[in-house]
């Protein structure tokens, strides 16, 4: 009897920590004991393994079976770890010669297994597939990682890692004791999609909404629209995904991990995603969380859109957890033990009506809601929230001449501008201009004299902070690059003023 060591992998929010896999066999009366803060379901792996081994032609040792997860103060959940388990056994009862011996212990550092058996020793697909290939080829470049067949193709998208395949724990031992070598997993292919049913040529009669929409794609900016219901505001913002540049292999790849984590089945592919959560939606699905931390919409989103629609129904703690994924780009979760962090650089989205009612300042209907309602309705959104939110516009209801109009643009040909108007922000800046700090923006976001003086004024005027301010260069700073301008200009300032909140704008 020896001791048995092997690695795998925990997943505790979006990271993927290593855990050795100790397994003993020694003598004493019959136990089966995993220890190393192990959950209901790591606890079951007991019966599971007990039963693939048997049903695989293996022997169950009669004595006492010791197995410790380290590091013992990292939580560990799921049955990902049954195959580690299994194969220590195996290994620690001399069923299996494989690894290298040190005296008694019995070591594989150069695999990591990771899988969920079922009673009949076959490998299931596992939750987290993406995430763990990511950390192995992060951390440990070279190593061998071992998946079930039904989630090794997805791992196998990952560059610069090795996954092998394997459909029972009988397939694992026959290619560790050197009789049939496991073969290297394929990468899944991606499922071609098309955002051709959101173009924005479909959009008539707001051209306010569409040069703002172009606005925030260029320059990866925030954007709250109000207006009247019915004049276009979700109907613009399902189409911002289409304007977006595709995503590149590691954002793609980072959107699938996060989508897996979250229950869903996903596949690698360019399209930026777009998540529209309902205005009843808790805090912890829109930020994340939960006793096992789990990503919300926010991480869901991440490299894409997320649309709040009718945004001031949505409960103050929500709108208010908002502000440092804004600012950040990553949402942290703590708990009593651990915290944890999951990526949230996604681009906010959101609607509102200008009253409860909807027609404050229609031209032709009439609002019913008392001065009172409707400032308390727009005060749901807090001060420091819409410091955040780069773009403001309002939108009204169109002409008559809108319905015999021609379509406007395709989102093709936007989108062919704004790639490469952000192409020229990495080139400069090696960001987009939404991502600039305070001494980028005193490098790269200098406007001309008189552009400097109205900014000046308008900020004495209104009061602004100096995040508002930046604001305000940001935008002007990616009027400039769509203008082909490579200094900020005092158009670009004026326009750059126009974005901002029109109940901010009052005198004092």
């Amino acid at each position: 009897m020896s001791l048995a060591i092997l690695v795998s992998r925990a997943i505790y929010g979006f990271q993927a920590q290593p855990v050795r896999v100790e397994v003993h066999v020694g003598p004493g009366l019959p136990a089966f004991i995993i220890v190393g803060l192990p959950d209901a379901g790591v606890k079951e792996s007991r019966e599971r393994v007990r039963s693939a081994l048997l049903s695989s032609g293996y022997e169950f040792p009669a004595g006492r079976i010791t197995v410790n997860l380290a590091p013992a103060d990292l939580p560990k959940d799921s049955g990902r770890f049954d195959l580690a388990i299994a194969l220590g056994i195996l290994l620690a009862t001399g069923q299996v010669v494989a690894g290298q011996r040190n005296n008694a212990v019995l070591e594989i550092a150069d695999r990591v297994f990771v899988g969920e058996l079922s009673l009949t020793g076959a490998l299931g697909t596992i939750k987290g597939a993406l995430a763990i290939a990511m950390a192995v080829a992060r951390e440990s470049p070279g190593t061998c990682l071992i998946m079930p067949a039904a989630s090794a193709g997805a791992a196998a998208q990952v560059p610069g890692i090795i996954v092998q395949s394997a459909a029972t724990l009988a397939e694992v031992v026959d290619d560790l004791a050197g009789r049939k070598p496991m073969p290297c997993a394929q990468p899944a292919p991606s499922e071609p999609r098309s955002m051709g049913e959101y173009c924005l040529s479909d959009v008539c009669g707001q051209e306010a909404g569409r040069r703002a929409l172009e606005i925030a794609a260029s320059g990866q900016h925030s954007l709250l629209m109000h207006g009247p219901p019915g004049v276009g505001k979700s109907m613009l913002a399902q189409r911002l995904p289409g304007l977006l540049p595709p995503l590149s292999t590691l954002q793609s790849l980072e959107v699938a991990a996060l989508q897996g984590l979250a229950g869903h089945d996903a596949v690698p592919g360019p399209f930026p995603p777009f998540r529209a959560p309902h205005h009843t939606a808790s805090t912890p699905a829109v930020i994340g969380g939960g006793a096992w931390p789990r990503p919300g919409e926010i991480s869901l989103a991440h490299h894409g859109v997320l649309f709040l629609d009718e945004i001031p129904e949505f409960h103050r703690p929500v709108l208010e957890s908002l502000r440092e994924p804004l600012e950040t780009g990553v949402v942290s979760i703590a708990r009593a033990r651990l915290s944890c962090t999951f990526p949230a650089r996604f681009q906010l989205v959101a609607a509102m009506n200008p009253c409860p009612c909807g027609w404050a300042g229609h031209p032709r209907k009439t609002c019913s809601c008392p001065p009172a309602r409707v400032e308390a309705y727009r005060r749901r959104l807090s001060g420091p929230l819409l410091d955040r939110i780069d773009l403001h516009v309002g939108l009204g209801p169109p002409d008559g001449a809108w319905f015999d109009a021609a379509g406007g643009e395709t989102s093709e040909t936007v989108q062919s501008r704004v790639m490469a108007c952000r192409g020229r922000q990495l080139a400069r800046q090696g960001c987009t201009n939404a991502q600039l700090n305070g001494g980028d923006l005193r490098q790269h976001a200098i406007p001309d004299t008189a552009g400097a003086k109205l900014l000046r004024d308008a900020g004495e005027r209104w009061d602004w902070s100096v995040r508002v301010v930046h604001r305000v260069l940001r935008i002007a700073r990616t009027l400039a690059d769509m203008s082909h301008s490579d200094r900020i200009r005092t158009a670009h300032v004026a326009e750059a003023l126009q974005f901002r909140p029109v109940w901010e704008m009052r005198p004092h």
